[in-house]
């Protein structure tokens, strides 16, 4: 009988240390986070809820004064929040790298992407061409501008909005050549990942995941945050078209 109470007694205790952690992500890593989640919460006992939003949009809810548990993104915006103090300091841990792919619809031919003048040429010829608002976006924006294509780029430049998956709108053919994070491409149906573009023009970002200072469930967000972020996971990021955290080479 002491054995059974004892028994019961762990259970009530594990159960009352289970969380329910409350999640705000880009959805640069969505793949393979569905893969990984469920293998925390079964290996940990908690329960994660997670709501996707993209970069702009991240930042608009925490101005809003929205309270999650973690707040995963690319890595410089976290440093923003936890200067203006939404995230916790020294709480930050870098998950994955991600490189800016480019996309086209199934069936439709691929560009020569090999060289930073072949991309130039690849998005001149298109009639289309998209972008996000999120880091790639961001960073292909300025791209376009130092390749001095602008201004020619402007009237077919396609910006959907915040956290819009580029690949998707390629797939249904609203866009002809896009542009987004790798990993948002790789799964798109419809669409297909011509490369990622070329090393000398190429941008890898730092997605990581910070604690809120508004947070419910720290300990269990820091819990979470080491999980994501270990380097075993390795091989799982990489069919996602993802690195570890920890630089290396893409």
């Amino acid at each position: 009988m002491k054995t059974v109470l004892a028994a019961a007694s762990m259970a009530v205790a594990g159960m009352a240390q289970a969380a329910d952690i409350a999640v705000l992500a880009s959805p640069a890593m969505k793949d393979a986070y569905l893969e990984l989640v469920p293998r925390f919460e079964q290996a940990r006992g908690h329960k994660v809820t997670t709501t996707w939003a993209g970069t702009a949009d991240i930042m608009k809810r925490m101005q809003a004064g929205e309270a999650y548990d973690v707040v995963i993104a690319a890595s410089n915006s976290l440093d923003e929040l936890t200067d203006t103090g939404r995230l916790v300091a020294g709480s930050r841990k870098d998950l994955v790298r991600s490189g800016v792919g480019v996309t086209v619809r199934v069936g439709a031919p691929k560009p020569d992407i090999s060289t930073a003048e072949a991309v130039k040429r690849a998005v001149l010829a298109a009639k289309s061409v998209g972008i996000s608002t999120g880091p790639s976006g961001v960073y292909m924006s300025g791209l376009f501008e130092r390749m001095g294509i602008a201004e020619q780029v402007k009237p077919k430049l396609k910006v959907p909005p915040s956290g819009a998956q580029i690949a998707e709108l390629v797939a249904k053919g609203d866009i002809e050549l896009g542009f987004q994070q790798v990993s948002e491409i790789v799964h798109v149906k419809g669409a297909v990942l011509v490369g990622p573009l070329p090393a000398e023009i190429q941008r890898i970002t730092v997605f990581a995941g910070a604690v809120h200072a508004g947070g419910q469930e720290p300990d269990a967000a820091r819990e979470l945050l080491e999980f994501l972020g270990s380097g075993e996971h390795a091989p799982l990021l990489q069919k996602h078209g993802l690195q570890p955290g920890a630089p290396a080479p893409y």
